[in-house]
């Protein structure tokens, strides 16, 4: 890198920073709502020796029993995987994602962490009749402790405690706003609770958070990201892509046009990739952090297109 480059990289990462804080005290603030929350009231409950009662420490979790979190996504693959899953359910802790709670599996496998990042989660789209029926699923199924994580950035205003009053659900805010300038301020950031790792998917958010909590080991499932599988752009010029999730149990998807969920604009074939190679760059972010706190992302996901992590043992 050239001398040239070097001025122009500190100056768009100075320029970056003070834009972050700028609208963090805006738009947010500056509270570690993850961190002050910690783990899951007795997600723990059976397996904590004397003493075990956990403490936050520099911004991560510690003196918990358990090291291990399974984060799963929503990948055709978790269909393979779920079985498996459900006969270690006392080794490690689970943290479900998105449309999880609607699978009759979800009282089996009872998630302590569950995590909701997409805006048609908070705001009106194309969705919402299935939203709805997620937070009464939600609601009427859940009978143990658990901790649901949502976007800080809710503009409308959208009370989560009304369509979820069920006292075994706690709700925490996590940090929307992502930090794009030095690196070291990136990881000081996250180490506070204060970063977002918001880069493309929900998966993401849910690594972020079982890092801050204290989790050494995050296994990931179901995390295929065949996001370029199957892309073709039709007669109209429309973007399109068959969608697939474990969900679907085997059925052959249609390929239909890639719209933003909200708005419900198409992609541009442009558009779709930058946000695909910033996904991807999310990863390696993450991976880089969890080796500064000496921590391990594995990805137990066989086929997944996700190059950051190292793989589990087949």
């Amino acid at each position: 890198m050239t001398l040239s480059e070097k001025i122009i990289r500190l100056i768009r990462n100075t320029f970056d920073t003070v834009l972050y804080f700028a609208v963090m005290a805006v738009k947010e603030d500056f509270r570690n709502y993850v961190g002050r929350a910690g783990r899951t009231p007795g997600a723990d409950a059976g397996q904590a020796g004397p003493g075990r009662s956990g403490s936050v420490k520099g911004g991560v979790q510690t003196g918990w029993p358990r090291e291990t979190m399974a984060v799963l996504g929503n990948g055709p693959s978790l269909a393979r995987e779920l079985p498996g899953l459900l006969e270690r359910t006392g080794d490690r802790d689970f943290m479900a994602v998105n449309f999880f709670a609607l699978d009759e599996r979800f009282t089996l496998l009872r998630p302590a962490y569950y995590v909701l990042s997409d805006p048609m989660f908070f705001r009106e789209s194309a969705f919402r009749d299935r939203v709805a029926g997620l937070y009464r699923a939600m609601n009427g199924r859940v009978s143990w402790p658990m901790t649901l994580y949502v976007q800080y950035y809710n503009p409308e205003r959208f009370d989560y405690r009304a369509v979820l009053p069920n006292p075994l659900i706690r709700i925490v805010p996590f940090h929307t706003y992502m930090y794009r300038g030095f690196r070291s301020v990136e990881f000081w950031l996250f180490r506070r609770g204060l970063g977002s790792a918001n880069f493309g998917t929900v998966v993401q958010v849910g690594e972020y958070v079982a890092l801050l909590l204290g989790y050494r080991r995050v296994e990931l499932y179901g995390v295929d990201h065949t996001l370029l599988e199957g892309l073709c752009v039709d007669g109209r010029n429309r973007l399109c892509r068959a969608d697939r999730h474990y969900y679907d149990a085997g059925a052959p998807a249609a390929s239909q046009p890639v719209l933003r969920k909200v708005p419900p604009v198409p992609y541009t074939m442009a558009s779709y990739l930058a946000e695909v190679a910033e996904l991807f760059r999310g990863h390696e972010v993450l991976r880089d952090y969890a080796a500064s706190l000496g921590a391990r992302i594995v990805n137990c996901t066989r086929g997944s297109m996700i190059d950051a992590y190292e793989r589990a043992a087949e």
